[in-house]
């Protein structure tokens, strides 16, 4: 089994990182705010890409990916393999995986679904995108720390299935945020609302994830607004996404949610823009 380094052990990252620590592949694990009591603490980003054949990045946007790999060129090359797991556009997709490339290293976007949850129980499912063989060899390393592996195409195609994704999840979170708000202005209770939803066609894993969080008010983030937001853009910059209208909403009420201070807080947050009210329940 090759060894692998983390940079980034922010909400999921850190997770992984333990996975793979207990797994005994662990090489070296970094963060930009230090964490020297985590398992196999690394002083910097270049000194865990030389202990590990494997570095996965996990950060927050194409300049955080940017800078982190000018960080580790001088270990990159051949036998070492980036895995890009942040979610990022596919124009920086392309540049990332030249760069690497270009070195003689190899390169796998390797963008994910799952939460911390899903995270913590191996359940997330990567979309791969890269050439076959690196597909194929990365398989043993990444199986250690999720449940599937969906082949996209290419580096590029893997990153705006993640982007395309995560619109269709933003969109549901508005309409549940608005449905759930409509039935309790009439009176209806959360157990009914949820009743109902269960059996209607409508019903969805996002539904079910962020019940307890519309139940009971805790925004604690599973995936912040701040990070939603920032895929919302990417996704707008994306030629041939210039009218979509559900995609521009969605950025709007996103931002909206972090100029109200709520950036940081999980995205189901955004029913609080709606001014629910939840002492109409019946």
């Amino acid at each position: 089994m090759k060894t692998i380094g983390v940079l980034g052990l922010g909400i999921i990252g850190g997770v992984w990182a333990r996975h793979y620590a207990a797994a005994g592949v662990l090489a070296g694990a970094w963060n930009r705010t230090a964490q020297p009591d985590f398992p196999k603490w690394t002083a910097t980003p270049l000194a865990v890409a030389q202990a590990a054949d494997i570095v996965q990045l996990v950060v927050a946007d194409p300049p955080a990916v940017r800078a982190l790999l000018a960080q580790i060129l001088p270990a990159l090359g051949p036998g070492k393999t980036v895995v890009q797991s942040s979610t990022i556009d596919p124009k920086s997709s392309e540049e990332f995986c030249a760069t690497v490339t270009g070195l003689g290293a190899s390169y796998l976007e390797a963008p994910f679904t799952g939460s911390k949850a899903a995270a913590e129980q191996k359940q997330v499912v990567y979309y791969v995108g890269g050439d076959a063989a690196t597909v194929a060899d990365m398989e043993a390393t990444l199986a250690l720390v999720s449940v599937a592996r969906l082949t996209i195409g290419d580096h590029r195609q893997a990153a705006t299935l993640k982007l395309a994704m995560n619109l269709n999840i933003a969109a549901q979170m508005e309409a549940l945020s608005e449905a759930i708000t409509l039935a309790r202005r009439a009176g209806i209770s959360d157990d009914t609302f949820f009743g109902a939803l269960a059996r209607n066609a409508s019903q969805s894993g996002l539904a079910k994830l962020k019940e307890p969080k519309l139940r009971s008010g805790d925004f604690s983030p599973q995936f912040s607004v701040k990070h939603m937001l920032k895929d919302m853009r990417l996704a707008a910059g994306i030629d041939g996404c210039e009218d979509f209208p559900v995609l521009d909403t969605m950025r709007d009420r996103l931002a909206q949610a972090e100029r109200a201070g709520l950036g940081d807080q999980d995205f189901s947050v955004l029913i609080q823009l709606l001014g629910s009210d939840r002492a109409k329940q019946g």
